[in-house]
């Protein structure tokens, strides 16, 4: 294993031990499994039996069901019954939380169990307790009475469990001990994983979730590295982005996410937790998974020494090239060089919008910080903070300061006419054509006080090969600020908006990038950019879907911030109001509020911990009763769901966070 990975260069699946879930076969190389979860009240029977059976026929190969209690557990039985005898064989999993006497009739049940341990026995006051070592080690001593009697019960039936640990859920203890961490989170399902190999007991799936994809990536990476070190063998992961919320955001959040490890060969199941109906995780489920369906070798060049640590974000030093680089946030630079003759009105698809009237520019937060126009020099006058890549021969016709070149890396090193202030130069990273790059060219214009570099690959493990340059440019100590671009092959919006979180988001993620350019290859198809009934962003045609994506990514990986951000749980069994509505409802009055996290949470399972992230929350605490919080304090207790969305606004007025909605002409 090399580091984390079986390979940082190659696409090589993590070598995983075989768990057995009913029928279904999941590590051990078999083929990544896709799963849901039903929003449903689990004593419902019917209902929840519709539910299962739509999810089932989009495709989910596992669906779990929240059993709160002992009646809802209880109740498998009977929805477990009804879909056999309706023909549906599919394994069911039952979440579990906080009971772990409805975990034990469940085992008996369904075919998984998925405890979270810091609900399951381990106390959540949120609370700071100081622990002496004895008192550490007698509460382990106490998880472990608690907690083996239904390691037991799975060994004696044949039923796989889940140790799924969420971010926002640790326990006071391990808060106490290791903080609100990645290693934290690490350590809490270490604690039972280690209880049940005491028991021998190895039908188990890990977890690691979190709201934050960079938490989540670094919980996953540390935990295969302690798996590894520990025991010397891995046991099969689940990937989620928790709380990713809806829309193209939720999509995007857990392509950064689950993407990331995919592409490092980590994860043998996969849920996309998405404020929707279930039934629609599974297409974008699929979507990721395939992409990994025809990965073959290609050469890259090993990995010796990692430049920068995959365990913690840190981002790479680089120096600055005007706006670009050094402390400044990732630039975006959207690509309209496929518009045949370009006008004003175009640029409103990347955030300038002109007024004839009075001859003014207006500037979105999510504006393009750069356009590439290709050959073409524009006829207009541009935005004054709006700048322009072009070809170096449009460059030299447009004698002005809003131009900068492009150029290929030979191109710049034989170049006679360059920019004295801003260059960019194109490098294909360890192409398919080519077993090794030639580092010639970029020992030549390293450190080029004008010279941005712009990375991509046709490498078909592209993202790996862009990562190994980074790579060496570290170990070469070359400091140029560098700007990813991809171009998708997509046929679909979402596999769009997946080809682009995943290739640029597990580089942002580890502090690789100081800007990003999103585009289109040939065979790439939009038929359509608007999605019925998800699509909440302004979208007229592929130049605004496109930087909408880019913003959104950077939003994702917390590397620049230009909107609202929401982090709202995909609701279950446990939810106590329509959770889609209020999402929507909540949306509509606070989107404008630039940097604002704002969580909206089902019930307090995760509610409170998850909102550790987040600005202001809005939880369920009872039927038609809403609690809001300030970060993970509580700010008013059951207030009426009629009014508690105004309730949220006067909260944001009140602490500030609140400014009052502009309409732009």
């Amino acid at each position: 294993m090399q580091f984390y990975s079986e390979s940082l260069t190659q696409y090589r699946r993590l070598l995983t031990k075989e768990v057995r879930i009913g029928d279904l076969l999941l590590g051990n190389g078999h083929p990544i499994r896709v799963q849901t979860m039903t929003t449903t009240d689990t004593m419902d029977t019917m209902g929840t039996v519709e539910q299962t059976i739509r999810c089932i026929e989009a495709g989910a190969e596992l669906v779990r069901i929240t059993a709160p209690s002992k009646k809802e557990a209880e109740n498998l039985l009977v929805i477990k019954n009804e879909l056999r005898k309706r023909g549906y064989h599919t394994p069911l999993v039952a979440d579990i939380h906080f009971t772990p006497n409805a975990a034990e009739i469940a085992a008996r049940i369904v075919e998984k169990v998925r405890v979270n341990p810091g609900n399951y026995v381990d106390k959540k006051k949120f609370e700071q307790i100081e622990y002496t070592d004895a008192e550490y080690a007698e509460e382990i001593d106490r998880i472990r009475e608690r907690f083996t009697p239904l390691v037991k019960i799975c060994k004696e039936h044949g039923t796989a469990m889940r140790i799924g640990t969420n971010h926002g859920s640790l326990s006071d203890r391990i808060m106490s001990r290791y903080g609100d961490t990645a290693i934290g989170m690490v350590e809490s399902a270490m604690e039972f994983l280690r209880i049940a190999r005491a028991e021998a007991f190895h039908n188990i799936v890990l977890s690691m979730k979190s709201s934050n994809p960079q938490v989540m990536v670094q919980a996953y990476r540390l935990l295969v590295k302690t798996m590894q070190e520990e025991f010397q063998e891995m046991y099969p992961l689940h990937l989620g982005v928790t709380e990713a919320g809806d829309g193209e955001d939720g999509r995007i959040k857990s392509a950064v996410g689950i993407g990331t490890l995919l592409e490092d060969g980590i994860g043998d199941t996969i849920r996309v937790s998405l404020t929707e109906d279930p039934e629609l995780e599974i297409p974008v489920c699929k979507d990721l998974v395939k992409r990994y369906a025809t990965v073959t070798d290609s050469a890259v060049p090993p990995i010796q020494t990692l430049s920068y640590s995959p365990f913690e974000y840190k981002r790479r030093v680089s120096f600055p090239v005007e706006r670009i680089g050094g402390k400044q946030v990732p630039v975006v630079i959207a690509d309209l060089s496929t518009i045949e003759k370009i006008t004003p009105t175009h640029l409103q698809s990347v955030g300038y919008t002109y007024n004839e009237q009075t001859d003014k520019w207006s500037i979105a937060d999510a504006a393009a910080d750069f356009i590439f126009t290709g050959h073409q020099v524009l006829d207009f006058a541009l935005p004054g903070t709006l700048k322009v890549l072009v070809y170096p021969a449009a460059w030299e016709q447009a004698a002005s300061s809003s131009y900068c070149p492009l150029f290929e890396a030979h191109g710049y090193v034989q170049a006679t006419t360059k920019s004295e202030q801003l260059n960019f130069v194109l490098i294909d990273c360890y192409s398919d054509t080519t077993s090794i790059n030639d580092y010639t060219h970029v020992d030549q214009l390293a450190n080029d006080p004008t010279v941005v570099l712009c990375l991509s690959s046709r490498n078909q493990n592209a993202m790996q090969s862009v990562r190994r340059l980074f790579i060496e440019l570290g170990h070469r100590q070359i400091n140029n600020p560098v700007v990813l671009l991809t171009d998708s092959a997509g046929q679909t919006p979402d596999e769009h908006l997946i080809h682009f979180a995943t290739e640029t988001g597990a580089l942002l993620l580890d502090g690789l990038g100081d800007g990003i350019c999103l585009g289109y290859g040939a065979n790439a198809k939009m038929d359509t950019v608007q999605v019925k009934g998800r699509t909440y962003l302004p979208v007229k045609d592929q130049h605004q879907f496109t930087n909408n994506t880019a913003f959104s990514i950077l939003q994702a990986t917390r590397t620049r911030i230009s909107k609202t951000e929401y982090i709202s749980c995909p609701s279950c069994g446990r939810t106590l109001f329509d959770l889609q509505e209020t999402t929507a409802r909540i949306r509509s009055v606070t989107h404008h509020l630039k940097g604002v996290k704002i969580a909206i949470m089902g019930c307090i399972v995760n509610g409170p911990g998850e909102m550790a992230d987040a600005d202001f929350g809005y939880v369920g605490s009872g039927p038609g009763k809403i609690t809001l919080y300030k970060n993970k304090e509580i700010v008013k207790r059951n207030v009426d769901s009629a009014v508690a969305v105004d309730e949220l606004i006067n909260l944001l007025k009140e602490n500030g966070a609140w400014v009052e909605k502009i309409e732009h002409e």
